[in-house]
């Protein structure tokens, strides 16, 4: 009997293996694969429209489709999203041999104007690094209010502990909730208190240095006084929560917004604004932008820049108050 020949994949059947490639090989992030298979659901579109495959596409369809993106109102972030899908699905396909060209290569989104990143003042910050959540809500149960004054003291010695670590050294979060209690072979942080420096991992897998300051290091070591009385750390964690398991982002983006309205801030408040307060107020006080960067593990300059940009009013005033050419009559 003749052998069977083996079927072509489909067009959905490509996409769904470059998205299980990028799911089990390239070990992406959940949010990600949700945005790629959103870009590629727009693929499938645009390319049914013209009554193309997917391996049909060339550059000029491609340059259209985006342009009709942006004109759909899309933003450039998301359109730059949406070509990063498809320049890599082709990069794939061309590696299987489905297609000769990348077609998305060369063409890019249109340039998004950077935000300026979002900075505490230094009197918010000071007060933020000062606060003390309510561990009692008035509209708790009397067994949650029980619950909540045992946990009050070790829990506002972490979060202390932790705005403190942050504000102080410029720490990225996931820096911050890396950290162990000490060093070790699978450790990606700890602190040495005396020396008073943290050892971190940051991106790249690139590790620094910073300095601890002395108000994180009597904040860490307070922590540490109570740290041992919660039910058995389940970890090497520094920060824990309250089952004794590393605290989480999302435990952490919450508890940080619990004391920013305890300290009386208006506006909602996540953790990489302390790290954004850090390299503002270190800059306005220092002028040193090389050291900055080197501070905050940045690679590039440009990335330092942009806290150049941040207060010009309060550049403005120091230069009114300190510029003999700046003193008008």
């Amino acid at each position: 009997s003749r052998a069977t020949m083996p079927e072509m994949p489909t067009e959905l059947d490509l996409i769904d293996q470059h998205l299980e490639h990028l799911r089990v090989q390239r070990r992406l992030a959940e949010r990600t694969l949700t945005m790629y298979a959103e870009a590629f659901a727009r693929l499938r579109q645009a390319c049914a429209t013209q009554q193309l495959t997917v391996t049909q596409v060339q550059a000029h369809h491609v340059r259209g489709w985006a342009a009709r993106l942006h004109g759909q109102g899309l933003g450039p972030r998301s359109i730059a999203i949406v070509l990063s899908a498809w320049r890599g699905l082709y990069r794939w396909l061309a590696q299987q041999q489905h297609v000769r060209v990348n077609p998305v290569d060369g063409i890019r989104a249109p340039k998004a104007p950077k935000p300026l990143p979002k900075a505490l003042t230094v009197d918010q910050a000071v007060a933020l690094a000062e606060a003390r959540p309510d561990p009692a809500p008035r509209a708790a149960s009397p067994a949650a209010l029980t619950r909540m004054e045992t946990e009050a003291p070790w829990l506002q010695a972490r979060d202390h502990a932790m705005v403190e670590l942050m504000y102080g050294s410029g720490l990225r979060s996931a820096e911050l909730l890396g950290l162990d209690v000490q060093p070790g072979p699978q450790a990606l942080g700890w602190v040495d208190l005396q020396s008073g420096e943290a050892h971190v991992l940051g991106k790249g897998s690139k590790r620094r240095i910073v300095p601890v300051g002395t108000a994180a290091q009597q904040a860490l070591k307070q922590w540490l006084a109570v740290r041992g009385s919660l039910t058995a750390p389940q970890d090497d964690a520094l920060f824990l929560s309250r089952l004794g398991r590393r605290i989480t982002a999302a435990q952490w983006r919450n508890r940080l917004q619990q004391l920013a309205t305890e300290a009386g801030l208006a506006q909602k408040v996540h953790p990489h604004m302390l790290r954004h307060s850090f390299a503002s107020h270190l800059l306005q006080s220092s002028g040193d932008l090389r050291a900055v960067q080197e501070l905050l593990g940045h690679a590039h300059i440009g990335t330092t820049q942009v806290y150049t940009r941040l207060d010009h009013q309060h550049l403005a005033k120091v230069y009114d108050a300190a510029h003999p050419r700046a003193k008008r009559k």
